[in-house]
């Protein structure tokens, strides 16, 4: 076995390719934004007038500004932020870009402080916050270039999936429903598979069913793939799983280990090694103590914030929804909050002031009168400026004061009707276990036009994996899923 089965021009070494060309690029943009920050920081501390004929302090200044450029750039390269497996998709490549840059600033004041430095104060919370801010920017433009090649099927890793049928299937299909990922099926080894109408299920070719080590090897080495995926299932000796891994290193091909858990994020997964064997534990997840306060003190912060900045826009939007019909500014709706308590949620009134009344006759209409998350499809209801309303979600602005009352967060489940709420088989009762939201998963992944099934699927997840970075960052989204006008929440 061996080099007989690679090409010269192989897909692997065009793979190879865009990651040195994706890596290069964040390189350039780095070094563009950390001079750009420090450089900027020493103008508007020091001046840049005359730096030749500055007080030695100055010319200190300049020679630590080089410095702190150079460590700067190097601290990123090494925190593995422009490492591809973070690239493209997740937070881990944000993590790491703050991470290194706290431990680069924390080691300046520590040096300062042990050496009685007298370093200057403004100048370091000038480049600090500037520039860290400037290259998640910086890596949140470069990473919308590579989600498009992405979805074009281009800039990812050739994957070929071994396991059994149905969990190589599965695996297939959620690779590919998040292309932005960069992992891209190409083919799949059925070790042990016997029915050829089994194989049909896994939706990428089948390159054999074989469980001897040489013909797995021969089908990756045919396929000439990025990483080879492992599902769930999978009929291969422990002695040769061990030996594939070895000789996939040696090939630089990259071996990923895909368990049988759905929708369980990374921070609730921990790896225990016993007797060779890496056990996987999962922790139950839990919104209490120092988590609660966290999201609750998040939530009083920006709330109030948005509430203060946007108090003109308010009494614009009561003044022209009053002028519309003289009706009430406000429409309130029970709905069902946290643990099936009740409550009422506020919206800034887009129907006419009849139009509860009219809502059964019109879903029997529709023939959706008995299914969650129910819409009236061109709601004969809705005002004029209730649509303009709807469109950019202004509608939605009085949840605010849901929010500093505490019935609301600003991130979680959409709050729903009881009859909807009625309509819940046991999973879906989970999604009352934190507060609801404004915003929420489902929202910045198709909004309104996701089935029943997948909205159930996001909330779930949410409330399985919360995290107070997963806030910030559905939040960052919900803006541009709003202006995309993908469907109303």
């Amino acid at each position: 076995m061996g080099t007989s089965f690679l090409t010269e021009n192989s897909q692997t070494t065009v793979s190879k390719r865009w990651r040195r060309r994706y890596t290069s690029r964040l390189r350039l943009v780095d070094a563009g934004v950390v001079i750009w920050a420090v450089a900027g920081a020493f103008g508007i501390r020091f001046g840049f007038s005359d730096i030749s004929d500055s007080h030695a302090k100055d010319t200190d200044y300049v020679i630590l500004s080089v410095a702190l450029v150079a460590s700067w750039w190097l601290m990123l390269e090494l925190w593995g932020s422009r490492d591809p497996r973070v690239l493209g998709s997740g937070t881990e490549e944000y993590k790491r870009v703050i991470a290194s840059s706290v431990w680069l600033f924390g080691a300046v004041a520590v040096v300062s402080y042990a050496l009685r430095i007298d370093t200057a104060r403004g100048y370091v919370g000038l480049a600090f916050p500037a520039g860290a801010f400037g290259l998640l920017v910086g890596r949140w433009l470069v990473r919308q270039h590579l989600t498009l090649e992405r979805r074009r099927g281009e800039s990812s890793a050739r994957v070929l999936i071994i396991g059994g049928v149905y969990s190589a299937a599965h695996l297939v299909r959620s690779l590919l429903s998040v292309p932005a990922a960069g992992y891209r099926p190409v083919a799949a080894h059925m070790p042990g598979a016997a029915a050829a109408a089994d194989l049909a299920v896994v939706g990428v070719p089948v390159t054999g069913v074989e469980t001897d080590f040489d013909s797995i090897m021969e089908s990756i080495l045919k396929a000439d793939v990025d990483a080879v995926a492992i599902s769930a299932g999978v009929n291969i000796h422990p002695k040769d799983l061990r030996r594939l891994g070895w000789e996939l290193a040696a090939r630089d091909i990259g071996m990923i280990l895909a368990p049988a858990l759905t929708d369980v994020a990374g921070p609730r997964i921990h790896t225990q090694p016993v007797a060779g064997l890496p056990l996987i534990h999962v922790s139950t997840p839990k919104l209490t103590g120092g988590k609660k306060v966290a999201k609750r003190s998040f939530d009083l912060v920006v709330a109030g914030m948005l509430v203060a900045m946007l108090s003109p826009v308010f009494l614009l939007l009561a003044i022209l929804v009053k002028l519309t019909d003289g009706g009430p500014v406000f429409y309130r709706q029970e709905r069902i909050g946290l643990r099936g308590t009740t409550f009422s949620m506020l919206k800034f009134r887009s129907m006419k002031v009849d139009a509860d009344a009219q809502l059964q006759a019109l879903l029997r209409a529709q023939g959706s009168a008995g299914t969650p998350l129910f819409k009236v499809e061109n709601d004969p209801r809705i005002t004029p400026l209730g649509r303009v309303l709807r469109k950019f979600s202004l509608d939605e602005l009085p949840q605010l004061l849901n929010v500093l009352g505490g019935s609301m967060s600003l991130v979680g489940p959409r709050p729903q009707r009881e009859g909807e709420v009625a309509l819940y088989d046991d999973a879906a009762h989970r999604r009352l276990y934190v507060s609801p939201g404004m915003s929420g998963l489902w929202q910045v992944s198709g909004r309104s036009n996701l089935s029943w099934e997948e909205s159930i699927r996001l909330d779930l997840y949410y409330v399985e994996n919360w995290s107070l970075m997963g806030d910030v960052m559905i939040l960052l989204k919900t803006f541009k899923a709003v202006f995309a006008s993908t469907g109303a929440v």
